[in-house]
C-alpha cells in the first residue's frame, strides 16, 4: 500500500531550537503584544526582505485588510479573481468594491494590458496578486498606477524571499503583505507582515491593536492582529532554514520539470529564472482535456486513488462564490476562467521526496497512457 502524499507538508525547524526559545518566553511570561522576539522577528524580516519596516502580524489576511485601512481607501479596487478569498474578501470588508481584470495566460498573474480600460473616476488602488510566487508585470503596473494616481498593494503571500532583477519583491508598489501560514514555503505556524518603505507602517501599528494609542485614548477603529510570542519564535527559527529549504523545493521543482515536459495535454507556467530568483512555493499544472484525454477533475481523483492528494488551486474564481453572488461583477476574464478550470496542484515541499516525485509524475503518465 503506498503511503499518502500531500499537496504540502510544514517545514519545522530543529526541535530543540525552538524549545529553547519556548524556555524564554516560559521565564519571560511575556506572550504577546509586541514581546521581545515579535521585535526581533521584525527587524529580521526587514533586513531579509530588503525593505525600511516590517511589522510581523497574525496572519496574512489582516497583515492585507490591515494596509487597505490605513491608505483610507474609498470606491473601486482593481484585482484579480485567480486568487485566494481573502484577497478579496479584505477589500471587501473595507467597504470598498473589487473589479475583477483577467489574468495573463502565461504566468496567471494580473494583466496589465487590460488594467486601464477598467480605471474609472471610482478607482482608488490595485491590489496585483505574485500568484504561485509569479511575479506581476511591476514596471507596467507601476506605470499605469502613476500615470493614474492610483496606490498598488501587492498581495505578495505567495512570494516570500523572492527578487526581481536582484531587488527584493517587497521593494515595489506602495506596500506588500505576505502570509507565513504553515502551508507556505515559509511559515511562523500563522502569522503574515506587512512590509513598506513608508511612514504608512504607524498607522498599520496604531490599527493592529484596536486603536489604541495608551491606556486612556483610542484613536482608531483598530482590529486584534497582534502576532504573539510563539509564532515569532517559530518565524525566527524557519528564517534561519529558508535558504536551504528553497534549494531543496528548487531541486524538486527541476524534477518534476524534466518529468511533466514529456507529458502530452500537461503545461506549466512562463518560469523566468533568469531574471527572477524564485522561491518554488507551489507547483501548478494545467491540464488540457482535449490533448490529454480526460479533464482536470478526472486526473484528481484516479491521483486520489493512489493516495496522491492534490487541489484545485485556484478553483472556482472568487468572482464565482456564492457569497458575491449578486452582489459583486463577475468582470470579463475568459482566461483566468479557463485556467481555473484546467489548474491541478501537485506536491511540493522541502522534505517532499524524490521518490515521491518520480510516483507522482509515472502516475500521471500512467493515467495518460490508459486513455
Amino acid at each position: 500500500m503506498n503511503e499518502n502524499i500531500y499537496v504540502t507538508r510544514p517545514s519545522l525547524p530543529p526541535l530543540d531550537e525552538y524549545v529553547e526559545y519556548l524556555k524564554q518566553i516560559w521565564d519571560s511570561r511575556n506572550l504577546t503584544n509586541m514581546g521581545t522576539f515579535l521585535r526581533e522577528f521584525g527587524s529580521e524580516l526587514s533586513d531579509f526582505l530588503g525593505v525600511e519596516k516590517c511589522l510581523p502580524l497574525c496572519n496574512g489576511h489582516m497583515s492585507l485588510e490591515l494596509l487597505l485601512q490605513a491608505f483610507e481607501l474609498d470606491g473601486e479596487v482593481i484585482t484579480t479573481p485567480f486568487t485566494f478569498a481573502s484577497t478579496t474578501h479584505a477589500i471587501v470588508r473595507n467597504g470598498l468594491t473589487p473589479v475583477f481584470c483577467d489574468v495573463k495566460e502565461d504566468d496567471c498573474t494580473i494583466d496589465p494590458a487590460r488594467i486601464e480600460e477598467l480605471i474609472t473616476d471610482k478607482t482608488a488602488a490595485i491590489v496585483p496578486v505574485h500568484v504561485y510566487g509569479m511575479p506581476c508585470d511591476v514596471e507596467e503596473i507601476d506605470r499605469i498606477a502613476k500615470k493614474h494616481g492610483l496606490k498598488v498593494i501587492y498581495d505578495a503571500a505567495h512570494a516570500f524571499g523572492e527578487k526581481i532583477k536582484g531587488k527584493g519583491i517587497a521593494s515595489f508598489g506602495d506596500a506588500s503583505m505576505f502570509s507565513f501560514h504553515a502551508t507556505k514555503c515559509f511559515n511562523s505556524i500563522e502569522g503574515g507582515c506587512v512590509a513598506l518603505n513608508n511612514e504608512l507602517l504607524l498607522r498599520v501599528y496604531q490599527l493592529h491593536n484596536f486603536g489604541i494609542m495608551d491606556e486612556e485614548n483610542v484613536e482608531f477603529v483598530g482590529a486584534n492582529a497582534k502576532m504573539n510570542e510563539l509564532q515569532a519564535a517559530m518565524g525566527l527559527c524557519n528564517l534561519r532554514y529558508f535558504e536551504d529549504n528553497k534549494n531543496k523545493r528548487k531541486k524538486l521543482f527541476d524534477l518534476y520539470m524534466d518529468y511533466l515536459s514529456e507529458i502530452d495535454g500537461i503545461s506549466i507556467l512562463n518560469y523566468k529564472e533568469e531574471t527572477v530568483d524564485y522561491n518554488y512555493s507551489y507547483l501548478p499544472v494545467f491540464i488540457d482535456e482535449k490533448k490529454f484525454g480526460i479533464g482536470r477533475d478526472q486526473v484528481q481523483e484516479l491521483l486520489k486513488e493512489k493516495n496522491i492528494y492534490t487541489r484545485k488551486y485556484f478553483y472556482p474564481l472568487v468572482s464565482d462564490f456564492n457569497c458575491y453572488k449578486n452582489r459583486l461583477s463577475k468582470g470579463n476574464t475568459p482566461i483566468a476562467q479557463k485556467l481555473s478550470g484546467q489548474v491541478l496542484t501537485l506536491p511540493l515541499y522541502s522534505d517532499l521526496a524524490e521518490s515521491d516525485v518520480d510516483r507522482i509524475c509515472n502516475e500521471i503518465k500512467q493515467i495518460r497512457r490508459s486513455i
